[in-house]
């Protein structure tokens, strides 16, 4: 088996466990296989990038084609995002891929996926009215996600993370709390 194809492989892998039926329950049908697939054949070397700018553009045009492969009642800009920061994020965190497209670059540019549970977290920590009532992931917009994931920027930096960690870390809080 070459470098390559082990590659394929295991993005492939990080694609359908990314797409998860509890990432798209309550968002539409026919949703997790052209999600899969669009995520297994994605350039992720697109997305190895020390430039912001770069990397946010990529993101949204991403975004939008990813939208783009859902059926026509489902087209979702946020269940698009939601699919493409877990993607984004499992990519960094499985050595062989982050090692190969040098994802780390861009680690601090990565978004925490937004759902109900992270984002009611951010909700949470802000003050009374500097962040609009979560609509949900489906009517989820740029304009609404861009205020949650500035807010998340502000926490992680409190926390000494990366914006994109703090959801692995509040699954870690609950299912530590779940323990005790």
């Amino acid at each position: 088996m070459s470098t390559n194809s082990f590659l394929v492989a295991v993005q492939t892998r990080a694609a359908r466990i990314s797409v998860s039926a509890s990432a798209t329950r309550k968002q539409g049908g026919g949703i997790i296989e052209p999600a899969r697939g669009f995520l297994a054949q994605l350039e992720l070397k697109e997305f190895a990038t020390a430039r912001e700018s770069l990397f946010r553009t990529r993101l949204d045009k991403t975004t939008q084609d990813l939208a783009k492969t859902f059926p026509v009642g489902s087209r979702s800009w946020g269940l698009a995002r939601k699919l493409l920061n877990i993607f984004l994020r499992d990519a960094l965190y499985t050595s062989y891929l982050r090692d190969h497209f040098q994802l780390q670059r861009s680690e601090d540019f990565l978004e925490v996926p937004l759902d109900s549970i992270s984002a009611g977290r951010i909700y949470k920590e802000a003050n009374r009215g500097e962040l609009p009532r979560w609509p949900g992931v489906k009517h989820n917009t740029e304009e609404v996600s861009a205020l949650y994931q500035s807010f998340a920027s502000k926490l992680a930096v409190r926390s000494g993370l990366a914006r994109v960690h703090l959801d692995t870390y509040w699954w870690g809080e609950r299912g530590a709390a779940n323990e005790a």
